[in-house]
C-alpha cells in the first residue's frame, strides 16, 4: 500500500505548522518535565533547567542545522536562502548535541552550576528526546535504510503504519528512524535505572554512559543509512560515533 504522508500538521491561513517541528518541540518538553523532577532532588531551581533548556533547543537546532549543512553545501551554494528551511528536514544529531554541549558549557559557567551535575540531570532527557524526535522523519519520509522486501519489514513485527509509510514511490526501506527511535528509548530506560539504583555512581559517569549508548547505537545504524553525510568514502556519524565512544570510555 502506497502512503502519502502529510508533512503539515495543521495550517493557519497560509503559516504551515509541520510535524517535523511539532515533534522536536514535544520532545523537548517531555525532556524538560523529567529534567525538572530530577533537577529538584539535586537542588537545582526549575527556572534554571527551563532556561538551559530553552538556550539549548535553540542553539542545538541551529548546531544540528550548521553541521548539516557544512557536509551538504552543495545542496545549497546556488540558493543560500534554502539554508533557513529547516521545516524541510535537515538536521543532524551529532551538530545539535555539539550545540547543545557549548550552551550548556557557558551556562554553568555563567550559573556557576557544576558541569556535570547538570549533564547527569539532562542525558536521560536529551536521550528521550531524540527517540521522539526521530519520528518527524517519519512524517517528512526521510533518514531512512536501504530498499528492502515487503516481506522482510513484515517479518520484523514493524507496525503496519511504519511499513505503509516505508513505502515510498513504490518501493519499501528499511525504517532506520525507528531503529534509532528504539534504541534511544532502550538508553533512556537504561540510565534512568542506573541513575535509580546505582548508588556508587560518580558525578559525570552517567554523561559518559550516554555517549558510549548512543554511539554504538548510531554507528550500527549509520551503516544502514542510505543519506549519510560523507567525508571522502567515510559516514562522519560512523566516525563522530566512534569518538564519542572512546570519549564517554
Amino acid at each position: 500500500m502506497l502512503m502519502n504522508l502529510n508533512p503539515v500538521a495543521f495550517s493557519f491561513g497560509p503559516f504551515e505548522v509541520r510535524w517535523y517541528a511539532l515533534i522536536i518541540l514535544i520532545g523537548a518538553i517531555v525532556g524538560i518535565i523529567i529534567a525538572e523532577f530530577e533537577a529538584k532532588k539535586k537542588g537545582i531551581s526549575k527556572d534554571d533547567i527551563f532556561d538551559l533548556a530553552f538556550w539549548m533547543l535553540i542553539f542545538g537546532i541551529m548546531g544540528a542545522r550548521i553541521y548539516y549543512v557544512l557536509f551538504n553545501f552543495g545542496l545549497y551554494k546556488n540558493d543560500l536562502v534554502d539554508i533557513f528551511k529547516i521545516w524541510n528536514g535537515g538536521l543532524a544529531i551529532h551538530g545539535g548535541i555539539i550545540g547543545g554541549a557549548i550552551t550548556m558549557i557557558i551556562f554553568c559557567k555563567k550559573k556557576k552550576l557544576d558541569f556535570f551535575t547538570i549533564a547527569d540531570i539532562t542525558m536521560p532527557s536529551v536521550m528521550i528526546a531524540q527517540a521522539i524526535g526521530r519520528w518527524g522523519n517519519f512524517f517528512n519520509q526521510e533518514a531512512h535504510g536501504p530498499e528492502v522486501a515487503l516481506s522482510t519489514l513484515q517479518n520484523l513485527y514493524i507496525p503496519k503504519f511504519i511499513i505503509n509509510g516505508m513505502n515510498i514511490n513504490g518501493t519499501y526501506y528499511h525504517p532506520t528512524f525507528l531503529y534509532e527511535s528504539l534504541w534511544c528509548i532502550l538508553g533512556f530506560i537504561i540510565l534512568i535505572l542506573i541513575r535509580k539504583f546505582v548508588r556508587s555512581l560518580k558525578s559525570g559517569q552517567l554523561t559518559c554512559i550516554y555517549f558510549m549508548w548512543y554511539g554504538i547505537g548510531r554507528f550500527l545504524i549509520e551503516s544502514l543509512r542510505t543519506d549519510s553525510l560523507m567525508l571522502g568514502n567515510i559516514k562522519v556519524a560512523q566516525l563522530v560515533s566512534v569518538i564519542t565512544f572512546i570519549g564517554g570510555l
